[in-house]
């Protein structure tokens, strides 16, 4: 008797083991469809900004996963706002450029007005290093850390290499920053969208 009351006992923790591993299972499939959920309810507008500024919406995705992981409500420690963490002087430059009326500072917390604008600074910043053998890293410190930074950095042939630049950041966080968007802009590339002729660069 004792030795089938030990056989059913080993039989009930093995089942009590697989209903334990379905639960972990199901668990982390969830985490992913919600991450994925998550990633993904932004894009009309970021496909819409990318449109208007004729940029890669893979690089402004990138960005909005580095800066707030798609927290619209997300706020920095100096004053930046929203998904793409956007600065209010930074809007400011926005509605001049763009000859929009103006509007108070928690309006960044709007998804798409906030992607808006980062999208337009990415470009700004992109054309702003053009010289260069690759315009991305230079932008994406300028975005970081700031252009003033981004002037120490460019010493001799760092000032269009952007190998030799990458060598010459001091900021191990901004470096990281710049590797992380990279990477990231590839995964979307891949996963999010796809290369088309349309104007704009890329598309669902």
């Amino acid at each position: 008797m004792r030795r089938k009351h030990r056989k059913n006992l080993t039989q009930k923790q093995k089942l009590l083991y697989f209903i334990g591993l379905l639960l972990v299972i199901d668990l982390i499939i969830g985490i992913i469809l919600w991450n994925r959920g998550t990633e993904s309810r932004f894009d009309p507008q970021i496909l819409n900004a990318a449109r208007q500024y004729d940029i890669d919406p893979a690089l402004v995705k990138a960005v909005i996963w580095q800066e707030s992981r798609f927290k619209p409500d997300a706020v920095g420690t100096v004053g930046e706002i929203g998904l793409m963490q956007i600065r209010p002087l930074t809007a400011q430059e926005w509605r001049t450029d763009n000859k929009i009326a103006s509007f108070p500072d928690n309006h960044l917390f709007d998804p798409q007005t906030n992607i808006f604008i980062g999208a337009w600074y990415l470009k700004k910043m992109l054309k702003r290093y053009s010289n260069t053998d690759d315009p991305l890293p230079y932008a994406l410190c300028d975005y970081n850390a700031g252009r003033r930074k981004v002037l120490e950095w460019c010493i001799g042939s760092a000032s269009t290499n952007s190998t030799k630049f990458m060598e010459q950041i001091t900021y191990p966080t901004t470096k990281k920053y710049v590797q992380n968007v990279r990477e990231k802009t590839k995964y979307y590339s891949r996963k999010s969208w796809k290369r088309s002729s349309l104007p704009g660069g890329s598309v669902f």
